[in-house]
């Protein structure tokens, strides 16, 4: 698993330009910038709709008040259900990473097996601090139904 002070691995998401799906590189996405990236295991699940992703959209000011450049969330969908989850939940302004392969989630070490719930493999639950590519605050669900402790508000108390 990625740790505090390791550089993002290169990957690829799928976001929605002008022109339909493109594809981001991690480059892409963080370098020269400092990013609060959030993991969530799937768009629409109750804890990642109802509990996690309401709290960035409501923060997102406070966070770039704090010297953020942007909010990303990634979850392991394609690129049309994140970008109708973005729509669905008034996020104006956060950045969605689709990572529908998951990709990136195996590449950070930060993925996990829901086929027992039917679900394949998906993102763990976490938050974190990405300046330059560099990783500088993770946090890391230990229930992925929990939105604790990588929640907007935990995040706000170490930014």
């Amino acid at each position: 698993m990625i740790q505090v002070g390791d550089h993002l691995p290169q990957a690829t998401f799928r976001v929605i330009g002008p022109d339909g799906p493109m594809a981001r590189t991690t480059d892409d996405v963080f370098k020269g910038r400092r990013v609060v990236l959030v993991g969530v295991p799937g768009a629409f699940t109750p804890s990642c709709h109802r509990n996690h992703l309401p709290g960035f959209v409501e923060k997102r000011g406070e966070i770039q008040a704090r010297g953020i450049d942007a909010v990303a969330v990634t979850s392991v969908n394609d690129v049309f259900v994140l970008d109708a989850w973005s729509k669905a939940s008034g996020a104006e302004g956060i950045e969605f990473l689709a990572d529908g392969n998951a990709d990136f989630a195996r590449a950070v070490g930060l993925d996990m097996d829901g086929t027992g719930f039917g679900l394949g493999t998906r993102s763990k639950r976490y938050s974190m601090l990405v300046e330059d590519g560099v990783v500088r605050l993770l946090n890391v669900e230990e229930t992925p139904s929990k939105a604790e402790a990588s929640g907007a508000e935990a995040l706000l108390k170490v930014l």
